[in-house]
C-alpha cells in the first residue's frame, strides 16, 4: 500500500514539475528581414505588432541578407517570420514565368508555399513595391524619355548599375534587356542597393534598378521610367510565416490579419525617406507610424 502511495505521489510531483516547466517556457519567435531599408522597417513593424498584441517574445534578425538567404533560413527553421513580395516569390523562388494579375500571383504563391515549404502567407499589407528602372531627371528631360521602350535608343552609350540579385533573377536584367532591347556601353556594375542612388547621382552610372517605394527618389531629381510593356510582375508585400509557428502561436494570425491593407505606397515611401533621407532610427520611425495609424 505504501509503495503504491509513493508511486502515486511521485507521479503527481512529476506532473506538477512538468506543468511548471511548461509554464515557465518562454514563448518566442524569430523575425527577420532582407538587407535593405524597407525590409528592415517592415521587419521592425512586424516585431512591434507581435510584442504589442501578444505575450510572445521577439528575437530580431533584421538586415539578414537577400531573398535566398531569408528563404533558406525560414525553410531551415532558423527564422520564423519575414516580409516578402509576391512577385519575388513567384519568379525567384518558384521559378514561374511572370504574370501581371496581382490576385493570381498572390493565390499561386500562397498555395505553392503551403504545399512545398509549409509556409503561410498573410494577406497583402496594402502596397506594391515593383522594380523601378531609374534615370536622372536631367536626362529624362533632355531626351524626352518617360518609358522603357524609349530608353533603349540611348543605353548603348550609357552605363548601368544593379543590385546583385537583379542581374541574375528571372524577373531581373536578362528578361528586361530582352523585352526592351537594352544594351549598355559596358557590363553593368553590381553594387549594394544602398549605393545605387549615390552612383547615379554622382554620374558613375546612368541607369539603375531601384524600388518604386524608395523614399529618396523624389528628393534626388530622379525619374522612374514607365514599364510600358508590363514586364515586371506585381510585388505586393506580405508576411511569410512558418506553418509550425502559426500552429504553435495561433494568435499570430490575428496580428497579421489586422495589418492587411494598412500600408499604402505613399506610406511606405515616406517611411523609407525618414530612414534613408533623414537618417532616423527605423525602430523610432515604426513606433511613430504605429501611433499615427492607431495600430
Amino acid at each position: 500500500m505504501k509503495k503504491s502511495f509513493s508511486y502515486a505521489l511521485l507521479g503527481i510531483l512529476l506532473s506538477v514539475g512538468l506543468i511548471a516547466c511548461g509554464a515557465n517556457k518562454e514563448k518566442r519567435v524569430v523575425v527577420a528581414s532582407k538587407n535593405f531599408t524597407e525590409q528592415v522597417i517592415l521587419g521592425e513593424l512586424i516585431a512591434q505588432e507581435i510584442e504589442a498584441k501578444t505575450d510572445i517574445k521577439v528575437e530580431r534578425r533584421l538586415n539578414l541578407g537577400g531573398t535566398f538567404i531569408c528563404h533558406k533560413g525560414i525553410i531551415a527553421g532558423e527564422i520564423d517570420i519575414y516580409p516578402e513580395y509576391t512577385g519575388t516569390a513567384f519568379t525567384a523562388i518558384l521559378k514561374l514565368p511572370p504574370l501581371t494579375n496581382p490576385r493570381q500571383v498572390y493565390e499561386t504563391v500562397k498555395q505553392q508555399y503551403s504545399q512545398q515549404f509549409q509556409l503561410k502567407w498573410s494577406e497583402p499589407l496594402g502596397f506594391n513595391n515593383t522594380f523601378a528602372i531609374i534615370i536622372r531627371g536631367q536626362d529624362a528631360r533632355q531626351f524626352n524619355i518617360s518609358t522603357l521602350s524609349q530608353v533603349g535608343k540611348y543605353t548603348p552609350k550609357w552605363r548601368a548599375g544593379f543590385g546583385y540579385e537583379f542581374i541574375d533573377r528571372a524577373d531581373g536584367l536578362p528578361g528586361l534587356a530582352k523585352t526592351y532591347g537594352l544594351t549598355f556601353a559596358e557590363a553593368p556594375k553590381s553594387m549594394d542597393l544602398g549605393l545605387l542612388y549615390r552612383a547615379i547621382s554622382e554620374k558613375q552610372v546612368d541607369l539603375v534598378a531601384g524600388n518604386s517605394t524608395d523614399g529618396v527618389i523624389p528628393t534626388l531629381d530622379l525619374t522612374i521610367l514607365k514599364d510600358d510593356k508590363q514586364y515586371f510582375p506585381p510585388y505586393e508585400a506580405a508576411i511569410v510565416t512558418r506553418a509550425e509557428a502559426i500552429a504553435k502561436y495561433p494568435e499570430l494570425d490575428s496580428v497579421f490579419h489586422k495589418l492587411a491593407g494598412k500600408i499604402s505606397e505613399q506610406d511606405m515611401q515616406k517611411l523609407n525617406y525618414l530612414v534613408d533621407g533623414e537618417k532616423k532610427d527605423p525602430k523610432q520611425v515604426v513606433t511613430d507610424f504605429r501611433r499615427s495609424k492607431n495600430f
